[in-house]
């Protein structure tokens, strides 16, 4: 049975998560929000403790993502109470990653040496890893994310990834732990409790003066790399007028229009969003020689997100999402085909069990996955172009950097998310790619939020939602490959590694405890 103070300590968890995202961005609360869950976690049994991680998980997630139900409802056609139902299934498997991470902390800290500020990070962010790539992989939300603001922090993410963020803010959450439950401890224990963990205490706040002190001296250090002008062109298309081929005109000119405005600030490259073009490039020749004959009057590069027909050898039609590099002679230099498609946006899985489900894209048929992290190249720049949330995939960004990549760009629909935290939540992840890669974003969204970010995480310039936008900036572009680009998420499997190796030790612990507890059973048996 749960106390009421073990429930409300739950959801106070779970809503101070939620406040250290965006809109809100309260983000130092992320750094004290789990201690009410794991205090309340102290003395339960594995099945209490995973149902209390599990109330605070399902408060977090459906606090961050509820923007799911506004897609699936007003795009979707999914009726209100199945899109709602669809959330709250979508955040109670996501809340099933908190409560392992509750029971495992419990099980591993009930009469334990090791502090719970080494054992909470080393859960987390193992746990967040798997989220991660598991069952497509969804990293919404991530711990480390909350602190996008952060600059002398999120340095450390060229080495570590987001998830050494993660590390910091959830083992700083174990720190205040202990001193909140295990600190206060009679006389005769201080040495065998108290000044081991304030040692270890003390150990892990200098770690994190050290990072400080690393993020302050990455900031202060001059970017070197090629200057690109690059213009942002965010055309504010309503979703429902995007295929509409009664305004396919009216999107074509809207696109057309900006552009010309855009060449007062002679750039380099111009970038429009995803899916930009209400038609299918290279298919419809007359639309597609009115781009190319546009293109050769801006004499600038010209990215655009497109949808393209691939060649296939039966007779169904197959589409890609895609992004076109265009040259300033109007030459089609390369074409990226989106890898990670978006579950429902793109294609319908589970299609025979969810029939009332359809795809979000209803004027176009599924699309087909690309292949390559193909890299674009220009006289001026290599680009690793990234579609939607591709983005907030730590190790598919790094491809593209990694096979060359000196500049990142991201074209996004964000109108399927309307006035929601979803566009803000996206934009901030944007940040921790720079950082991780060491190469500059640029985004451009039909809806918004548009922008550019170095590669120190600095947000230079970006829009508002719902609205027309250009905007252009001077970029520098990468020049060094950072140690997170090199070596990807060797931070992550260590942490993987080590909390394997520490429950497979408390396992036969336990065990070697209860065989022991019942032969001296058997044999004070025998001696009656």
């Amino acid at each position: 049975m749960f106390r009421n103070k073990d429930i409300i300590f739950a959801l106070v968890s779970g809503v101070l998560l939620i406040l250290g995202f965006p809109l809100f961005d309260l983000y130092p609360l992320a750094w004290v929000a789990l201690v009410p869950l794991l205090i309340t976690l102290r003395e339960k049994n594995a099945r209490s403790s995973f149902c209390l991680g599990l109330l605070t998980g399902f408060i977090y997630f459906s606090g961050t993502i509820y923007w799911v139900y506004h897609s699936m409802y007003f795009y979707g056609n999914v009726p209100l109470i199945f899109s709602i139902l669809l959330l709250i299934i979508l955040s109670l498997i996501l809340a099933l990653y908190v409560g392992t991470f509750s029971m495992l902390f419990n099980f591993l800290t009930k009469n334990s040496a090791i502090p719970a500020l080494f054992i909470a990070p080393l859960l987390w962010v193992s746990l967040e890893y798997l989220r991660t790539y598991a069952l497509t992989g969804f990293p919404w939300s991530i711990l480390g994310y909350s602190q996008y603001k952060f600059l002398p922090l999120i340095q450390l993410s060229d080495i570590t990834g987001v998830y050494g963020i993660s590390f910091l803010v959830a083992g700083f959450n174990g720190a205040m732990y202990d001193v909140a439950v295990l600190w206060p401890k009679k006389s005769d224990e201080i040495t065998t409790i108290r000044w081991p963990r304030a040692l270890s205490i003390m150990l892990f706040l200098s770690f994190i003066i050290i990072t400080l002190f690393y993020g302050m001296g990455k900031l202060k250090e001059t970017v070197e790399g090629v200057k690109i002008n690059v213009s942002v062109i965010q055309g504010n298309i309503e979703q429902d007028k995007k295929w509409d081929y009664r305004f396919q005109r009216e999107v074509i000119d809207t696109y057309k229009r900006l552009s010309i405005n855009a060449l007062s600030g002679n750039p380099d490259i111009i970038v429009w969003p995803e899916s930009a073009l209400p038609f299918i490039f290279g298919y419809d020749k007359p639309l597609t020689e009115e781009i190319v004959t546009f293109q050769k009057e801006l004499d600038s590069y010209l990215l655009f997100g497109s949808v393209i027909k691939k060649h296939s050898e039966d007779r169904n039609p197959k589409l890609s999402n895609s992004a076109v590099l265009l040259s300033p002679e109007g030459h089609t230099l390369s074409v990226y085909d989106k890898i990670h498609l978006v579950p429902y946006g793109e294609y319908v899985p589970l299609k025979d069990l969810f029939p009332f489900v359809d795809k979000m894209v209803t004027a176009i048929g599924d699309f087909i996955q690309g292949k390559e992290t193909t890299v674009m190249e220009t006289p001026f720049a290599k680009i690793g172009n990234l579609i939607c949330y591709e983005i907030i995939f730590p190790g598919l960004v790094r491809k593209f950097v990694d096979n060359g990549a000196t500049i990142l760009a991201t074209i996004t629909n964000d109108a399927w998310f309307g006035r929601t935290a979803a566009p803000y939540q996206q934009f901030s992840m944007a940040v921790f790619r720079a950082v991780e890669n060491r190469v500059p974003v640029v985004r451009a969204a039909n809806t918004g939020i548009s922008g550019f970010i170095d590669s120190k995480g600095r947000i230079i310039n970006k829009s508002d939602i719902f609205v027309e936008a250009l905007l252009t900036e001077e970029m520098k572009g990468g020049s060094k490959k950072s140690f997170y680009t090199k070596y990807g998420d060797i931070f992550s499997y260590l942490c993987i590694i080590i909390s394997v190796l520490l429950i497979i030790i408390k396992l036969a612990l336990e065990r070697g405890k209860s065989a022991k507890e019942a032969i001296c059973c058997h044999e004070r048996v025998k001696t009656k």
